[in-house]
């Protein structure tokens, strides 16, 4: 039997192993997927584990994305230019680290119906993931990026990357057409971002990179002040669907099943 893991640290909130081992029995794979929260000097331990075919594929979640590189052998070209990986795989022996979190969230924004072409988007945090919704908007073409994140230095290293990022500071709430929460507040209930947005006007995009739980308090201030929202279900299903078809070979299915297989 193949084994397969999501790694971070919280790991409680991942529904990662609900939808694999969906799809793993719907596909008829004699295999299992888990979840294990790990301390950072575990990470090479596991990367270990995955060159000696002990485990088969692995995916990474906070705050592991950047810190797990290191202890690989490849990275595809996706994550070498967001240096972001979050799923992680054996290929002619070497353990290769790739970043499907681009088409994760490219495909959310797509299904959603919403044209990002010349659009300015405020991105709320700096982790991981962040380096990847930048990838996928500089594609689809928005006409600003700007950043706010409660370390400034951090904010900082990602306009090493992104030359033309504008950062602003922690607190301030400047015009956008959408905005997307990429911090982990959220993940508990009575998370708040202790944002005022009440000088934001109506018809603008509130994202959140969160699926669980479905509503933070972010995306339900949104709904109120009358503004289209997102939660991130949409964005780690399709993550999730090319991981699968990296390891498995097979393109799963997305069907009613699977969104409520999610929901929270």
């Amino acid at each position: 039997m193949k084994k397969f893991l999501v790694i971070g640290n919280p790991i409680k909130h991942s529904l990662s192993p609900e939808l694999h081992n969906y799809w793993i029995k719907n596909n008829g794979i004699d295999a299992i997927y888990e979840k294990q929260k790990l301390n950072e000097n575990e990470l090479e331990q596991i990367i270990s584990k995955v060159k000696d075919k002990k485990i088969n594929g692995v995916n990474v979640t906070v705050p592991f994305k950047k810190k797990v590189i290191p202890y690989l052998d490849e990275l595809s070209f996706e994550a070498q230019s967001t240096q972001s990986v979050n799923t992680i795989y054996l290929k002619d022996n070497k353990v290769v680290g790739h970043n499907t979190d681009i088409f994760g969230f490219e495909t959310s924004i797509k299904k959603s119906d919403y044209n990002l072409n010349n659009k300015e988007v405020l991105i709320l945090g700096a982790g991981g993931v962040v380096s990847s919704i930048i990838f996928a908007l500089i594609k689809m073409k928005v006409s600003k990026i700007k950043i706010c994140n409660r370390t400034k230095e951090k904010a900082e290293n990602l306009k090493k990357f992104y030359k033309n990022l504008e950062i602003i500071k922690w607190g301030e709430v400047s015009n956008f057409d959408m905005i997307i929460n990429a911090t982990s507040l959220g993940l508990k209930k009575e998370d708040n971002l202790n944002l005022d947005f009440s000088s934001i006007s109506g018809n603008k995009f509130f994202y959140d990179v969160i699926y669980n739980p479905s509503e933070t308090n972010f995306l339900k201030i949104g709904r109120e002040l009358g503004n289209k929202t997102l939660n991130g279900k949409l964005m780690f299903i399709y993550q999730a669907m090319s991981a699968f078809n990296i390891w498995h070979e097979q393109t799963p299915e997305i069907d009613e099943n699977v969104i409520k297989l999610l929901d929270r």
